[in-house]
């Protein structure tokens, strides 16, 4: 690509999260080997998320219509300003260590294999945070997507913490579905499967703080997952009309 031009833009749909952001944004920041574009789509945070996000991210657009703005609605509307050949949707609360390493390894697999438009990585909790529970339950998940993505050829992603794109596969697929409150994710690798090669990569790891499944507990959790993933699975659309964010 021409000088000054990123190849990844980093897209981060952020709503009230003052708490997060500035962590998240500053190691994302440490990636200079690529070139890289930084993206926070708001949709509409009234707290220091905004303040927070401006010195450090390259742009910051914003939802200003009075109605909620659906996650995915947030990441078409970053990605409808992004530069770069990959598009790379990340949510507000990930951890992505050592990020020159993690983007070359990613932008690699692209190069390695040209029949590969979408990739996401092993998802853990942070250290910090983590339980017994969240490593039983991201274990079992990290396993099922990636034998659902590297041997099925389905399509699907475990969550929204990683996605990474590349641009005219995303484009050329409408990019996610603006009605789903959940499983957005989940539909936008089942249609990129379709186009070509999905795949989820065991030797990348993104962190996140396990924040909802904290807040709302697992058992409650897993019994909306699955619920919703049915729902998704035969009828095209989840039964969550809103999906509560969690702070």
């Amino acid at each position: 690509m021409a000088e000054g031009t990123p190849v990844i833009s980093i897209v981060i749909p952020t709503l009230q999260e003052e708490k997060v952001i500035g962590s998240t944004l500053s190691l994302l920041k440490a990636c200079d080997a690529i070139p890289c574009e930084i993206i926070v789509s708001d949709g509409g945070s009234t707290d220091r998320t905004l303040e927070i996000a401006r010195p450090l991210a390259d742009m910051v657009i914003e939802h200003r219509s009075t109605s909620r703005q659906t996650i995915a609605q947030g990441r078409n509307f970053g990605a409808r300003s992004a530069r770069g050949e990959f598009l790379v949707f990340l949510d507000a609360d990930c951890s992505v260590t050592n990020p020159n390493q993690f983007f070359a390894a990613a932008r690699d697999r692209f190069a390695s294999d040209p029949k590969l438009v979408a990739l996401t990585a092993q998802l853990r909790v942070l250290p910090a945070n983590e339980t017994l529970g969240d490593k039983i339950v991201f274990g079992v998940m990290n396993f099922a997507t990636r034998f659902r993505n590297n041997v099925l050829q389905k399509g699907d992603a475990p969550g929204g913490e990683f996605q990474m794109v590349q641009r005219a596969a995303f484009e050329a697929a409408g990019g996610y579905r603006e009605d789903l409150v959940t499983c957005e994710d989940r539909d936008l690798f089942a249609r990129l499967a379709k186009s070509g090669r999905v795949m989820t990569d065991p030797a990348l790891t993104v962190f996140h703080t396990g924040r909802r499944a904290h807040n709302v507990g697992w058992l409650k959790l897993i019994a909306l997952f699955f619920a919703n993933t049915i729902s998704f699975r035969l009828r095209g659309k989840a039964i969550s009309r809103e999906w509560k964010p969690e702070r």
